[in-house]
């Protein structure tokens, strides 16, 4: 306004054209055009059927416009440099570029801008420098707290919009949370359907006590008080709340579920069937991570605390217990023990093989 480039008469051409900025509530639903409007308009955030559409009806019933904030800075673009300029990127489907916030168990997170097409595995490896730690690379989240979770074995797919709707997941907002080894798929899902019921209007049924019932399934997975028959209602009441939500939250808030369950149904499984966790991040259902991810179920928690009050002979027969060749696996065991161990997190993790060899070998020594 002071430089003329806003306001009633723009450099004196007659043309008006003012901003005003407005701070929302942060509300997840008010992502959808008609939720925002609402709030805009000081009602509560909730999304109205369509039509009439925004461009016919809109705010304060008039004619209205909505678009996120990349559109419009692409939108200057193009009326810059031509409509062929920003065509050049991306696919035949998918035009031009995309601006995607790379977070996670990378190690190079931030705001990345990057052509539709690039591949999920040129993303993750080649700008975000792979898996932090050099662990193992477990899944990938896209589209934000509604977006689906593709494994490592689809990470070659293009990154456009039908490539990934294919995989069961969306664009959205451009979110791209990466996970390693040390994430539960089941937790993860249960995190984010807790994100998305929590942030429902409740306007329509489907979304407000499918999302809840959905919601309640999982927690009981994840504390150990699963059923037989879990996946598959959860699957019923996924493609419910998809196909009878009004809007966007509720039509997108089942995809984490929908796609841990195809891609890794097997951590369902287990945590059902055989109430483990190979992650160790369900708390209810571990005793410790370390004896958690032990194949044999060694209580090594409980034989290091021994060792280190040197009752050797107390700890050799809590190994003997579950391990009739205590020597041998003393020396062959991959230790995945380790791998959890919480000490880890801010120091070298415990010894936890060496310790078993060190009681083992000096227990049958004296004998």
């Amino acid at each position: 306004e002071k430089y003329c480039l806003l306001g009633d008469n723009i450099l004196g051409s007659g043309f008006k054209f003012n901003i005003k900025i407005k701070e929302g509530a942060g509300a997840f639903v008010c992502g959808e055009e008609t939720a925002l409007i609402a709030s805009i308009e000081g009602n509560r955030g909730m999304p109205r059927p369509r039509p009439p559409f925004p461009a016919v009806s809109g705010l304060w019933g008039k004619p209205t416009i909505i678009n996120n904030v990349e559109t419009l800075a692409c939108s200057a673009l193009i009326l810059q440099n031509g409509a062929d300029w920003f065509a050049q990127y991306g696919t035949e489907k998918s035009k031009g570029t995309k601006t995607f916030a790379l977070v996670g168990k990378v190690k190079r997170a931030g705001l990345v801008e990057v052509p539709l097409g690039i591949t999920l595995r040129q993303m993750i490896y080649e700008i975000g420098g792979g898996v932090l730690e050099d662990k193992k690379f477990k899944a990938v989240q896209t589209g934000g707290p509604s977006g689906g979770c593709i494994p490592e074995n689809k990470l070659d797919i293009p990154v456009d919009y039908d490539s990934l709707k294919a995989a069961g997941t969306i664009m959205g907002s451009g979110g791209m949370v990466v996970m390693d080894e040390n994430t539960c798929m089941v937790d993860f899902a249960r995190f984010f359907l807790d994100f998305a019921q929590k942030e429902s209007c409740g306007e329509c049924v489907p979304c407000r006590l499918g999302t809840k019932q959905m919601l309640e399934i999982l927690k009981d997975i994840t504390n150990g008080k699963g059923n037989p028959g879990d996946i598959e209602l959860l699957v019923e009441l996924a493609d419910g709340v998809k196909t009878g939500s009004l809007c966007g939250l509720g039509q997108t808030a089942p995809n984490p579920v929908l796609t841990t369950i195809r891609y890794f149904c097997n951590e369902y499984e287990e945590h059902i069937k055989y109430k483990k966790c190979t992650a160790a991040v369900c708390k209810e259902i571990i005793s410790s991570p370390c004896q958690h991810t032990c194949p044999i179920d060694t209580e090594a928690a409980v034989y290091i605390s021994l060792i280190a009050q040197k009752r050797f002979k107390e700890a050799f027969d809590i190994i003997l217990k579950d391990n009739p060749l205590p020597s041998v696996c003393a020396r062959v065991c991959h230790h995945p023990c380790e791998s959890k161990c919480q000490a880890g997190k801010w120091d070298s993790p415990v010894a936890i093989r060496a310790l078993k060899r060190f009681v083992t070998d000096y227990t049958l020594k004296i004998r």
